[in-house]
């Protein structure tokens, strides 16, 4: 009873939350929801009625009532101060609450509004500037900022997609956007101090890997290890994006996970609370030399999650804390649930790695388990099936080499992030001998490099899907979940497989 009513309120919550981020509903209507719930205990109590179905009943509509308010409540609203400037030129005074975006062709400065002239501004609300390469203004640096204001507007993406970056903004607070601002420094050092010295280190480990690496290999070992965005180029982003592999370029869950289970395997030996202690130190060690930014934070917590369920084997168990680590950041952010598409497939692909890549690995027998090629192949079937349909629903892209692609450059992964560790620590100290150390790593690199360029130059190897609905998309997971269930009841004793096979 006490799991049913688990997924009964993260279920609730989570419903709550999404119906309500598409239809705005008032205070009425949660208070009908709250009611409903009482009648329900009370029919339980005088009419024939299962009470345990009651119950789950009201807390379902209670636990959607609460993810319905909590959406209300988290709910961004423009400021009147700040839109009577909108496709004005303005002049704003702030604080830089995040890394700069650094691009080939611009950065993007995220700043908090504070005011406007002379005139304070209390909501707190975010501006993304877009300024010149080299314009000045870091991490907790108070600016000035001067530019055209504007209204982010979603855009199409191709075969009748639209992005939502209104809403993708609106998660980090961010409502507004300045174009060809000019940057000027008031202050700095106003911004957290934990925050500002784990950018900082990051910075210092991509100077250590530009000493050591030539581009693009340096850009590249600067995504896989630490996320940067910035050395890869168009066309080399291009081709990655061609064959499925965009999630090794960015520090993505998967990558944490790939370095995470290669060190448990290197202490298969020592007890199980060092090996999970070490492997969690590590996932959230990615996380802090990023800045704790949230896309990184989020995928350190579900590689933490995949690794602790792969690692003792209990896979239900594992679902259980994905579901409660989710649900959290929902809490915590009820926008990352329908304006987030890293935080939907992070929580899809850690689904697939703990429930679905172990239903391919018990028929993998025939796939050599050295080096993990194995449970990679396993890992990269259970991770693609599972976020194929939302990929579709959000690109329209088909990569018909993404699986070959992912299992040749995943073999070598975790070797390229250790040896690009190593060459940017070593290149810092060694002068002009870090090209010398950073050898190993420049021939993982090349290696990877040169797959995802070999299998992009396939004829076909992406078919382009028309747009479809959020029905299809519902309807493709339950029938995954479907499918699912049955490998499940087939595996177990007394399942049919083992019927089938009885005399």
């Amino acid at each position: 009873m006490a799991v049913r009513i688990f997924w009964t309120l993260v279920i609730g919550f989570s419903v709550g939350v999404f119906v309500q981020s598409l239809f705005p509903f008032g205070v009425v209507t949660l208070g009908w929801l709250i009611a409903l719930a009482g009648m329900l205990l009370l029919a339980s109590s005088v009419a024939q009625v299962e009470w345990r179905v009651a119950l789950v009943a009201a807390l379902l509509l209670c636990a959607c009532a609460g993810g319905m308010a909590r959406m209300q409540g988290a709910t961004r609203t423009s400021d009147p101060l700040i839109d009577v400037y909108v496709g004005e030129k303005v002049s704003f005074e702030g604080v830089i609450v995040a890394e700069p975006d650094v691009r080939e062709k611009n950065v993007r400065l995220t700043m908090r509004i504070e005011s406007v002239g002379s005139t304070t501004v209390l909501s707190a609300l975010s501006v993304i500037v877009s300024a010149p390469l080299h314009s000045p203004g870091t991490y907790g640096d108070r600016v000035r900022v001067e530019g055209e204001l504007r209204i982010p507007e979603a855009f199409e993406t191709g075969e009748g997609r639209y992005f939502d970056y209104p809403g993708f903004l609106a998660k980090d607070r961010i409502l507004y956007q300045m174009s060809f601002a000019h940057v000027e420094v008031i202050e700095s050092g106003t911004g957290n101090r934990l925050k500002a010295s784990a950018i900082w280190l990051k910075q210092k480990f991509l100077e250590g890997l530009s000493l050591a690496l030539p581009e693009p290999y340096a850009g590249l070992a600067g995504g896989i290890t630490v996320g940067d965005k910035r050395g890869l180029g168009e066309e080399l982003s291009e081709t990655f994006r061609i064959v499925g592999l965009t999630h090794i370029v960015v520090l993505s869950g998967y990558n944490i996970m790939v370095v995470v289970d290669a060190l448990l395997r290197t202490l298969s030996r020592a007890p199980q609370l060092v090996r999970l202690g070490l492997g969690a130190f590590v996932a959230l060690f990615f996380a802090a030399i990023t800045g704790f930014a949230s896309a990184s934070t989020r995928a350190a917590l579900m590689a933490t999650i995949a690794i602790a369920g792969k690692a003792t084997g209990r896979t239900y168990l594992a679902v259980r804390a994905l579901a409660l680590v989710a649900v959290g950041m929902i809490f915590w952010n009820p926008y990352v649930l329908l304006y987030d598409p890293g935080f939907q497939l992070s929580v899809i692909a850690t689904l697939g790695l703990v429930v679905v890549a172990p239903l391919f690995e018990t028929h993998l027998s025939w796939i050599t388990s050295r080096f993990g090629v194995r449970e990679i192949a396993a890992g990269t079937l259970g991770t693609q099936i599972a976020v194929l349909p939302l990929l579709l629903y959000q690109t329209g892209m088909l990569s018909v080499v993404a699986l070959p692609a992912n299992i040749l450059v995943l073999v070598a992964l975790p070797f390229a992030m250790l040896f690009s560790a190593l060459a940017a620590l070593l290149g810092l100290f060694t002068g002009i001998l870090a090209p010398l150390f950073g050898f190993p790593a420049l021939a993982l690199l090349s290696y990877i490099i040169t797959t995802a360029q070999l299998l992009s130059a396939i004829p076909f190897g992406t078919l382009s899907i028309p747009a479809f609905s959020g029905l299809v998309l519902a309807g493709c997971y339950a029938a995954l979940f479907a499918w699912v269930v049955m490998q499940k009841e087939a595996a177990e004793p007394g399942g049919s497989a083992a019927h089938e096979k009885s005399p």
